[in-house]
């Protein structure tokens, strides 16, 4: 093509006739959405051209999920109907333990985040940010791991399906402790079908240590390698939340990459929540922000863990999380040195995304 013939517009995808497609609906409860799950839809999603790789197993595209919206096998199936690759099974723990009440999906209004924010304003209406309460709900062992049995035997053979745990910190826990039943959840998973395993090290949410096990590299490694014990030769993930500073960086990789094969990187952006009334959302508790604010420092963080990767010659892949909603975002994570880019929040404001990225990807590249 010459560069003075214009680049195709790329295709805006329409709803198919005769498909409903749905959304998780932020007004209802956890329960309800779990229970409420839109049903798998038949859709064309094109191609996205090149040898694309998650954890070194081959997938269709680098498009996945990461965890939050994948409440449950359904919610597997119907994500991956919609074009998505790599889909994460939300959080899950050796116990049950109830979501928090609502809201837990507050829309925001902020700009790029950079971490150093103390505050951000709610807003009645979603427009691409919004602060997150969950607080790493779990059903019980026994349905968690029956239902992903069910997801890994319906979902289709070049889909990825991964599978988040967390530990559940007791009283009087050491890391010891806490290490052990990371490495439980674990290797249930991977017994269960799971293709692959990721730890979550982050939650905002949450005031225990797992929530900040990605800040204390010792106790990162720890966990790593007992989980690693645990899954043997399952591909494994740790999923880490916002890091800015080089030496931390530094510091995390070298306690965690003889264990792991890939990090998940950003989970959301800390903040409070400032009501209209002038109050603070949530008692005055931060909370994760995710979407559109957060993409620049996930940006960041992501070419900040691939120099070190590079430098330390690290063999360990990365995985963008964070705001991204287009085909130009996915290339400017890839271009950042991801091998994969997992999108949540657009996702769940709009269930045509991946098919959109995906469309305007070829448009942008001719293919």
């Amino acid at each position: 093509m010459s560069s003075s013939t214009p680049s195709p517009a790329p295709a805006t995808p329409q709803e198919p006739t005769g498909v409903s497609l749905g959304t998780y609906d932020r007004r209802q409860s956890y329960q309800w959405n779990y229970d409420h799950v839109p049903a798998a839809v038949d859709i064309p999603v094109p191609e996205i051209a090149g040898a694309w790789t998650f954890c070194g197993q081959p997938c269709r595209s680098p498009l996945g999920v990461p965890a939050g919206p994948l409440l449950n096998g359904k919610w597997v199936l119907y994500y991956a109907s919609l074009g998505f690759d790599v889909l994460t099974y939300k959080t899950v723990r050796s116990i049950e333990r109830p979501c928090y009440e609502l809201p837990n999906l507050v829309p925001v209004v902020t700009g790029p985040l950079r971490g150093d924010e103390t505050e951000v304003p709610s807003c009645g209406e979603m427009n691409g940010s919004w602060a997150v309460s969950f607080g790493m709900p779990s059903q019980p062992p026994e349905v968690w791991r029956r239902d992903i049995e069910w997801t890994r035997r319906e979902l289709a053979s070049d889909k990825l399906l991964n599978v988040s745990v967390v530990a559940s910190i007791q009283d009087g826990w050491t890391i010891d402790d806490t290490a052990d039943d990371y490495a439980r959840c674990a290797r249930w998973a991977a017994e269960s079908g799971a293709d692959s395993v990721e730890t979550n090290f982050s939650c905002p949410n949450v005031s225990t240590a797992d929530g900040q096990l990605y800040q204390v590299p010792e106790d990162a490694g720890l966990v790593a390698e007992r989980v690693l014990d645990a899954v043997g030769a399952t591909p494994f993930v740790i999923k880490v939340g916002h890091v800015t500073d080089p030496e931390q960086a530094s510091r995390l990789l070298e306690a965690v990459v003889p264990y792991v094969d890939a990090i998940a990187m950003t989970n959301s952006v800390a903040a409070n929540v400032r009501l209209a009334d002038g109050n603070l959302e949530f008692d005055g508790q931060r909370r994760g922000i995710c979407g559109a604010a957060t993409l620049e420092a996930s940006l960041e963080q992501t070419r900040l863990f691939a120099d070190l990767v590079h430098s330390g010659e690290h063999d360990v892949a990365l995985i963008g999380v964070g705001g991204a909603s287009s085909a130009d975002d996915v290339s400017s994570y890839l271009a950042a040195g991801a091998e994969s880019v997992h999108i949540a929040t657009a996702a769940m404001v709009d269930p045509l995304v991946a098919q959109r990225i995906c469309a305007e990807w070829g448009s942008r590249h001719g293919c």
